[in-house]
């Protein structure tokens, strides 16, 4: 717990919606009732046909959802009319760029025991973004961009994609050309270039966001290419934690007597704990998010219907910046699920995701100050993140500047033959996936004057190239050097998420 200054303003994400009732009805009805000018699913569906699934990957959502998964759901549905129309060629491909590849027990549990059991592993696997005969070069943009998906999706009749929609920027054309795609089309738009050229990652709106406008320039070219897109996205609601962390889905002052009694008791074990019990604890948190909204069809119609379903849940009014904006950072994000949280991963999740958890600009004015909580221990995993380390060791303890780093480091990682061998055989993240997520913070970093970690370690803290301090007082001391003494503070209470509309 911590006290604020008097005038501090929280931030807090809206209650959570109401979810749909009977979602096999809800997904039938989908199917068969498609947005855009897609034909419902039985009618794109025929004898000898080549039919691929693609479908999202570990890193969404988060914390993971009970069981079954909304994936789950839709891919017995859509297997089931595939059987229907008499459709044998049929591939299930997990999504996953140029992400660590899933463990066999991560995909059971994502599109459960049936749909494992019949598929894997020949017919349900990871995507191999090094697989050079597994990928097909579809064109280049108007703005020069390499765009290669996956050989087997470009070449089949169709491809189904099945989205969990998140936040703002996941889904839409941000599915098959990213998710499908190696490092030569990636290039495009995870570039430091790019980064510093968007808005807010969580934008959408033309204009917004640089990345999202590349991966509709590719999606659009692979529309055109001929290869027919059946997108199925689905939205969930705020509950993210399981009851017995239910007093984080609330306002304090909304907390009972026995929130209160969680609350301490949650706060004086992880206290307690050491780092692999803690982690181990909060691995085994599953969300019970309810789906809000099941729309499929056409790409952009259905990442319209997708974004209204978005912003009902997380859109936030605020009026006006602030010289000061303390975000609290949740021990889990995109890339360490079932993993660690590693430096280089707290600062894409605090100066990349949530710092950009907003529209029109940034809660933080131009030249201020961000507070983050975080511990930020020296800490790695070995399989899932080996370049990380050297990233880490050999990168950072040169520059910290994003445009040097990609300019004299960045192509070796990306090249290299161990890193490219463990991304294939093992579990590790791609060699250049450190090198984004750095990117992925450098808008956030560009903008503000200073960044400070409330309890991070200050060595670690240091070779990211920011401060630390052991608390909060010490961290709004710290930043008079660049907002004054008199500063206007907000504090963005999220976890559960939601985007602050900066008016």
């Amino acid at each position: 717990m911590q006290k604020f200054p008097l005038g501090t303003r929280v931030v807090y994400p809206p209650d959570a919606l109401p979810g749909l009732r009977d979602l096999n009805a809800h997904i039938r009805h989908a199917l068969l009732n498609p947005v855009g000018d897609s034909k419902p699913l039985p009618e794109l569906l025929f004898a000898g046909m080549k039919l691929t699934i693609a479908v999202d990957d570990i890193s969404i959502p988060l914390p993971p959802m009970v069981t079954p998964d909304i994936r789950q759901r839709i891919l017995e549905h859509v297997i089931e009319l595939a059987a229907r129309a008499g459709v044998d060629d049929l591939e299930i491909v997990v999504a996953t760029a140029l992400h660590r590849r899933m463990t066999a027990a991560e995909i059971r549990r994502m599109v459960g025991e049936r749909v494992y059991r019949s598929f894997w592993p020949s017919r349900l696997y990871n995507f191999d973004a090094e697989d050079k005969d597994g990928i097909a070069h579809i064109g280049q943009t108007d703005e020069g961009e390499e765009v290669e998906i996956s050989r087997r999706a470009a070449e089949s009749d169709l491809l189904v994609y099945v989205n969990v929609n998140l936040v703002a920027m996941d889904g839409g054309h941000k599915s098959v050309s990213p998710g499908l795609a190696g490092y030569r089309s990636l290039r495009h738009h995870h570039n430091v270039d790019t980064m510093l050229h968007s808005r807010s990652y969580m934008d959408p709106r033309e204009g917004h966001s640089a990345i999202n406008d590349s991966t509709v320039r590719m999606g659009r070219l692979i529309a055109s290419s001929g290869l027919k897109v059946f997108q199925i996205e689905t939205t969930v609601n705020s509950e993210t934690f399981p009851s017995n962390l239910g007093f984080l889905n609330k306002r304090e002052w909304e907390w009972s007597a026995v929130d209160q009694g969680l609350m301490m008791t949650a706060k004086k074990a992880n206290e307690l704990a050491p780092p692999r019990i803690r982690r181990e604890f909060f691995r085994r948190v599953e969300a019970p998010y309810k789906i809000t909204g099941i729309n499929a069809g056409e790409v952009e119609a259905v990442h319209d219907r997708t974004l209204e379903n978005l912003h009902r849940q997380q859109l936030v009014e605020v009026q006006g910046q602030s010289d000061i904006v303390v975000f609290g950072l949740p021990y889990l994000g995109p890339y360490n699920v079932n993993s660690i949280m590693n430096p280089i991963l707290v600062h894409c999740l605090g100066l990349g995701y949530l710092f950009n958890l907003y529209r029109n600009k940034p809660l933080v004015k131009p030249g201020g100050v961000a507070i983050l909580f975080h511990p930020v221990p020296w800490e790695f995993h070995q399989i899932h993140h080996p370049s990380y380390i050297d990233f880490f060791e050999e990168v950072l303890l040169e520059t910290t500047d994003p445009k040097t780093i990609e300019s004299k480091f960045e192509e070796r990682y990306a090249t290299d033959p161990w890193y490219v061998h463990l991304y294939r055989t093992s579990h590790a993240y791609h060699g250049v996936h450190p090198f984004y997520m750095w990117y992925w913070g450098a808008h956030g970093r560009d903008h503000c004057g200073d960044v400070i970690f409330v309890g991070g370690d200050p060595k670690t803290v240091a070779r990211l190239g920011y401060r630390a301090a052991g608390t909060l007082r010490d961290a709004l001391e710290m930043a008079k050097d660049s907002v004054g003494s008199s500063p206007s503070i907000t504090y963005f209470h999220s976890p559960p998420l939601m985007i602050a509309d900066v008016r």
